[in-house]
């Protein structure tokens, strides 16, 4: 999965560089829509074959921890106490996949708590991303089915957009919502790449707060 990794950190830095930079510019948060999907798959495929799930689920806690203040700082530095309680994706990622393994293992407490801190706390993407590491781990070996499903989950946009969002994509007078462009990841999970590119582990987990603390310099440099 490194290629998928690599893919899905260079969608996620234009995702946030649109974001924090160019809000009115689209086309930074279109491609910026692979990058959820893709860490999803990502971590379903680690957790079917790491080692130990533990020292896993640790290290995406620690740095969905270290990551919040940049992420504050990154996107919400106009009002750093009211944001306080918005969580950044690594802890969307944390409990999505603790979520999984309460499933894997028949601790369905875990999986249920959750599911409801997901959907009942401010996280981005809320409780979606568990629905696709269900649809990943249950159709691994069922490209057909999975890609069924993959774009049922995604075709509630076509009717969610707004003319009013500039994010929106209009067709027609109609305004699709912009995370149909999720959708443009599905090619890449079910290719097998065979890339051999390989990157170091910790370098997938420090990209993230290290880019968030770079735009929130960036930006402060800049008086945005």
């Amino acid at each position: 999965t490194d290629l998928l990794k690599l893919v899905a950190i260079a969608a996620m830095l234009l995702d946030h560089i649109g974001g924090a930079f160019f809000p009115e510019t689209p086309i930074f948060r279109w491609i910026g829509r692979l990058a959820f999907p893709l860490f999803c798959y990502c971590m379903t495929v680690g957790l079917l074959y790491t080692h130990d799930i533990r020292r896993y689920l640790g290290r995406l806690a620690i740095f969905a921890v270290v990551s919040q203040p940049f992420w504050i700082l990154a996107f919400n530095a106009d009002d750093i106490l009211g944001n306080l309680t918005n969580w950044n994706i690594f802890f969307t990622l944390f409990l999505s996949l603790l979520a999984m393994w309460g499933l894997t293992t028949r601790r369905w407490w875990l999986f249920v708590l959750g599911v409801l801190v997901l959907a009942f706390g401010s996280f981005d993407y809320n409780y979606n991303g568990v629905i696709l590491m269900l649809i990943f781990y249950f159709c691994r070996n069922k490209p057909a089915l999975l890609a069924g499903l993959y774009i049922l989950f995604w075709l509630p946009a076509l009717w969610g957009g707004s003319l009013e969002d500039p994010l929106a994509l209009v067709v027609g007078g109609h305004a699709v919502n912009w995370t149909i462009f999720g959708l443009l990841a599905l090619p890449l999970i079910l290719c097998r790449t065979h890339s051999g590119i390989r990157i170091p582990k910790w370098f997938f987990y420090a990209f993230y707060p290290a880019h968030l603390a770079i735009i929130a310099l960036v930006g402060w440099c800049m008086g945005v």
